[in-house]
């Protein structure tokens, strides 16, 4: 193999497929990128066995020439080294060749790398995707179904169908699923043509998800999702994502939502976060994340936390609207501004059954999302 090559391109797509390289594999060959070359350009593959992400950069784009491929060849460089060695060069242009033995040099400018390389044919193959289900969906709109729920999954191993998000599309309706057995948080999407796709129990790592919303551009990109039996691929411009759908089914959780409700407010949601998040210091010094939501008959509420070594928040909030019976709550406040940091609403309308039933939370002016917090029982 032998070529030269734009640096950012290569240091670009090196950055994508880096994101599926895990520190803790026990496979050698794991810890490496492979690098094929052949007339059309160049496809740059990593994998950590769950996700797989394949980039491909080609010979021209726009009439500009990227790779020029002297002779096609491919090998697997060690991740670690590599990524940060191109993003260091000095030069715009980078000549490459591998010789016997997987030799790999790399030259820019007054720089000479040489690098030992391993066999390519020992990497894995990547998951053979059969493409028949096909989602087409905006970037934005994926990295923002990510972000209003990834956050609600769970951190603990010992259930691991909780540590992703699960996926439903039904009726050209898609929907996201997280929860934690403390917290949920659902949002749901209309898609144009997707009359006669549906999946269920679709359920995909939380922390992959937060590494495919990394790759996903600014600019309104789509994204093609392809989901098949244990595998899910995602297309995002020339790059090809590969995630591996979790096993087992996850719990139904539309019986804990409730449908009515004794107490209704609607916040200002920029007020809250900020009353919240000053109670949430003291709640914090204790350990235990505790605030305190209380009705007022002068139709505010009063929104306080309590240190036994710093001392007491107190203050009130005005509601745009209040109806149904008076109530104090206790709730974990780093939940609740989990949830205000990812709504896009000025206001929330938040909903309660009493002091023991789930709080939940909606914006005012889009209904397609939902949250839920347990409450907390205390003694005070």
């Amino acid at each position: 193999m032998k070529i030269r090559i734009l640096k950012n391109e290569l240091n670009e797509s090196i950055q994508h497929v880096a994101k599926a390289i895990s520190s803790r594999t026990t496979i050698p060959i794991l810890t490496g990128i492979k690098l094929e070359v052949n007339f059309q350009g160049m496809i740059l593959t990593a994998s950590d066995t769950d996700i797989s992400i394949q980039a491909f950069i080609p010979t021209e784009d726009d009439k500009k020439t990227i790779v020029t491929v002297e002779r096609p060849g491919s090998v697997v460089l060690p991740a670690k080294f590599f990524v940060e060695i191109i993003k260091k060069l000095p030069s715009q242009e980078i000549e490459m060749e591998v010789k016997e033995g997987f030799q790999t040099f790399i030259r820019s400018g007054a720089t000479d790398i040489q690098m030992v390389g391993l066999d390519p044919e020992e990497f894995p193959v990547l998951p053979s995707v059969e493409e028949d289900q096909v989602v087409s969906i905006p970037g934005d709109l994926l990295r923002n179904m990510i972000k209003q729920t990834v956050f609600s999954i769970s951190t603990h191993e010992t259930t691991p169908i909780l540590t992703g998000v699960l996926w439903n599309l039904n009726d050209n309706l898609f929907k996201f699923v997280a929860t934690d057995r403390h917290r949920l948080a659902s949002r749901i999407a209309p898609l144009e043509d997707a009359d006669n796709i549906r999946f269920s129990n679709i359920v995909i790592s939380g922390k992959t998800l937060n590494e495919l919303s990394k790759i996903i551009p600014d600019q309104n990109t789509r994204v093609d999702i392809v989901v098949a039996d244990n595998q899910v691929l995602f297309k995002i411009d020339r790059v090809l994502f590969y995630s591996r759908i979790l096993d087992g089914t996850y719990p139904d959780t539309s019986k804990i939502i409730p449908t009515t409700y004794k107490t209704e407010l609607v916040l200002d949601t920029k007020k809250l976060s900020e009353s919240i998040d000053r109670a949430y210091l003291l709640s914090r010094e204790e350990k235990t994340n505790i605030v305190r939501l209380q009705t007022l008959e002068d139709g505010t509420i009063e929104i306080s936390s309590s240190s036994s070594e710093l001392g007491k928040v107190t203050e009130q909030i005005d509601v745009v609207d209040f109806k149904g019976d008076p109530l104090r709550i206790s709730f974990n406040s780093k939940y609740m501004l989990d949830v205000l940091k990812v709504v896009e609403s000025e206001q929330l309308h938040i909903s309660f059954n009493g002091p023991m039933s789930p709080i939940i939370v909606k914006p005012v002016d889009e209904s397609r999302s939902l949250y839920l917090i347990l409450p907390y029982r205390t003694t005070n």
